[in-house]
């Protein structure tokens, strides 16, 4: 099989040659001039369109009957009513008035199960001490817990109880950033 260099191939003798003579530019293009007109023509009808409905919805429809001895105006029945007058009396109801709120108790809105943030669960008590450990240099207390499972002993680790939720986010951010990630948020169990 041979290469063939199409790129640079030369027209073989015999061939058809452009039809562009050498040395003379191509003729230049005439401007549009019906295209204009006809975009021109467009676009003035739209315009006038867009004038000739300007306002059209504000003037009533009315149609005048003339009937012997007697002139009648029916109004069309597509007519939208007039437009109600807007009134407002909230502002002079409002001025003099007093709102009273009633401000629960502390032990009322305290929650009844309130949350608690494990971070870990070890099978050895010395990798739950380094867990602890890597938290108090936080600037958070920790608990271990040891837990009876199917499978043995564990030793949780957990922080809290809180009495928010949103002080727990905020702990659990401050472990993020330490590099302690997949602590659990947990409703205290006593």
């Amino acid at each position: 099989m041979s290469n063939r260099d199409y790129a640079n191939r030369k027209p073989a003798k015999g061939r058809a040659k452009s039809t562009r003579r050498k040395g003379k530019a191509p003729a230049p293009r005439r401007f549009p001039l019906l295209l204009l007109l006809v975009t021109l023509s467009l676009v003035g009808g739209f315009g006038y369109f867009l004038w000739s409905i300007n306002n059209s919805a504000d003037t009533p429809q009315t149609v005048v009957v003339e009937q012997p001895k007697k002139t009648v105006v029916k109004k069309d029945p597509n007519d939208l009513p007039p437009k109600p007058k807007e009134e407002w009396t909230y502002q002079q109801a409002l001025e003099n008035k007093k709102v009273e709120v009633d401000i629960p108790d502390a032990e009322k809105t305290k929650p009844a199960r309130p949350y608690q943030m494990q971070c870990g669960s070890f099978r050895t008590q010395s990798q739950a001490e380094e867990m602890k450990a890597v938290i108090a240099f936080q600037g958070l207390t920790a608990n271990i817990r040891k837990v009876k499972g199917t499978t043995g002993d564990w030793y949780k680790v957990s922080l809290g109880p809180f009495d928010r939720k949103r002080e727990v986010e905020r702990k659990r951010h401050t472990l993020q950033r330490a590099g302690i990630n997949g602590c659990i948020i947990l409703f205290w169990e006593g």
